[in-house]
């Protein structure tokens, strides 16, 4: 079994906060992260797919096709946006990098997977020090 990882980077503003709670737990909760006028972040995404060599191309999956799918789903709609008004796939999400990646996943896993390989693992670095990984649902 051979794991490839591909990373990209994008830049987004998102502002933490969940509608359900009122604007004292908001605060109290995301802190600085609940601002009115959101803040930014410049986040590095890593993909990583599992398989097994196509003895054909010799790949688990041609970079450049992981490279193109990636940006149709995510980079492409995310890059340079405001996350939490201006991503489809996002609306009502309160963006924190736990919750980017469950939808980030149901965005590229379909995309991805096929007979031979499957999406593995997505790890996003939020800051260099805050980073959220994600395995997949529970099969």
């Amino acid at each position: 079994m051979f794991y490839i990882t591909r990373r990209e980077r994008f830049s987004a503003a998102h502002k933490l906060w969940n509608n359900q709670l009122s604007e004292s737990e908001n605060n109290e909760i995301f802190d600085k992260c609940a601002y009115p006028n959101f803040h930014g972040h410049n986040y590095e995404f890593y993909v990583t797919v599992k398989g097994n060599i196509n003895p054909k191309s010799g790949y688990v999956i041609d970079a450049k096709q992981l490279k193109k799918i990636i940006h149709e789903r995510i980079i492409d709609k995310t890059d340079h946006r405001n996350l939490n008004l201006d991503v489809d796939f996002l609306k009502d999400v309160n963006p924190t990098a736990e919750n980017l990646l469950f939808y980030f996943w149901k965005e590229l896993q379909p995309e991805i997977d096929n007979e031979h390989r499957k999406l593995f693992k997505l790890k996003l670095y939020e800051t260099e020090n805050n980073i959220a990984e994600y395995f997949g649902p529970e099969e």
